[in-house]
């Protein structure tokens, strides 16, 4: 028999009263539905304190991590008013020296909690940790190779009963199917062989977009990059990412979809080889042959033409602004002042800068993209603003 929810209260009154009446605890909590240690812990509070222990207790924690006494918290914000371009270390030293053996001193980190609450700390600065998929602010193309779309079909079973998955590219002015390729899985090293191609046939596109699946995201990279975006990016490719669970937002990929399976998947080939002699035959069709109410009728060879920017390899990355430059290693860290952070996997060899911006605290730059801030304290990457999260422009 649980407590009756009319009033727990009076419920424990009733327990209580019994127990006090010269009942024994075993058959008190059997009748009552509760264990006998939480009957121990009832009757213990009301000897201890009275009627008053049998109220309902705020679930409130005790304490909160970085909180301090009002006191102390206060005079975090004097101080930083007072020294309103001192960090978190020098506010710190500060207290060290003027309360040296009064009180406990706060660790930098929670000064720099303090200084957040308050909204003292500039937006540059502040954390976000969270790296969930958020999706990106999305372009609406207007010429060609403004924006590609990059997605893989549904996977299928061959008549020999292996898998295929199709990755199909569009570009979205003028609906022209890039490339459609039978695969035998999503995995990071064939998709960049594919692009490879196509960007040595098609060159290379301001843009291209994608859903947030391996391999064009990572659920556990650094701001969901993966090694596929890294690359992109370092061929000055801005990346944009749809929503989770909003297929929508590539609608014109997606159609495309439709009409891909319905003509070209059933039946199926019997083998890889046959599957893309189907899939060559449909993007001749769709491109050159059929034509597409969407554009007044034309077919997308009539208004696709080849990108300017040709594919020449990556360029070399160099931090003129930084005080200094340094690789990731292959286990994704970087080591500084030997130390080793940790930076993302998916970053691996790459060319990052880093630059100090107060006492131990280091910015950390991949390109022009802005990835964090290093606490050499803490041997951590504290993370910002996902600075993907809108597009920014590849040659800014």
């Amino acid at each position: 028999m649980p407590w009756r929810e009319c009033s727990v209260m009076e419920e424990r009154l009733r327990f209580v009263a019994r127990l006090l009446d010269g009942e024994g605890m075993s058959d008190v909590c059997r009748e009552f539905g509760i264990s006998r240690k939480t009957g121990y812990k009832i009757f213990n509070r009301y000897r201890r304190e009275g009627v008053e222990a049998l109220c309902d207790r705020s679930r409130r924690p005790v304490r909160y991590a970085n909180q301090l006494p009002e006191p102390i918290e206060r005079l975090i914000v004097d101080c930083k008013r007072d020294k309103p371009h001192w960090g978190a270390r020098k506010i710190r030293e500060l207290l060290v020296r003027r309360l040296a053996g009064d009180v406990r001193i706060p660790a930098k980190s929670t000064v720099h909690a303090v200084l957040d609450r308050h909204g003292l700390v500039s937006q540059a600065h502040k954390r976000n940790r969270a790296n969930k998929a958020m999706g990106t602010t999305l372009s609406q193309a207007v010429r060609p190779n403004d924006l590609w779309c990059a997605d893989f079909k549904g996977e299928f079973r061959l008549g020999n009963r292996q898998y295929c998955y199709p990755l199909t590219v569009t570009d979205q002015a003028s609906r022209y199917l890039l490339a459609c390729e039978a695969l035998e899985s999503t995995k990071e090293a064939p998709v960049i062989e594919a692009f490879v191609r196509l960007f040595k046939e098609r060159g290379l596109p301001v843009a291209i977009r994608s859903d947030n699946g391996v391999p064009f995201a990572s659920p556990n990279g650094l701001y969901n990059l993966s090694r596929l975006s890294v690359w992109w990016l370092r061929l000055g490719i801005a990346i944009e990412r749809i929503k989770p669970g909003r297929p929508q937002q590539n609608g014109r990929h997606e159609r495309m979809h439709l009409t891909l399976k319905k003509e070209a998947t059933r039946p199926p080939g019997m083998n890889a080889l046959q599957q893309q002699a189907a899939f060559d035959d449909f993007m001749s069709e769709f491109n050159a042959e059929r034509p597409h109410e969407a554009l007044a009728m034309k077919t997308p060879a009539e208004l696709y033409t080849p990108s300017s920017r040709p594919y020449g390899g990556l360029p070399d990355l160099t931090y003129p602004f930084h005080d200094k430059d340094i690789i990731v290693t292959t286990c994704g860290r970087i080591c500084m002042m030997r130390k080793k952070i940790n930076i993302s996997h998916v970053l691996a060899g790459q060319r990052l800068g880093i630059k100090e911006v107060d006492d131990g605290i280091w910015l950390v730059s991949f390109m022009h993209y802005d990835l964090g801030y290093i606490d050499l304290e803490q041997r951590t990457l504290q993370t910002i603003d996902n600075p993907f999260g809108t597009r920014l422009s590849p040659m800014s």
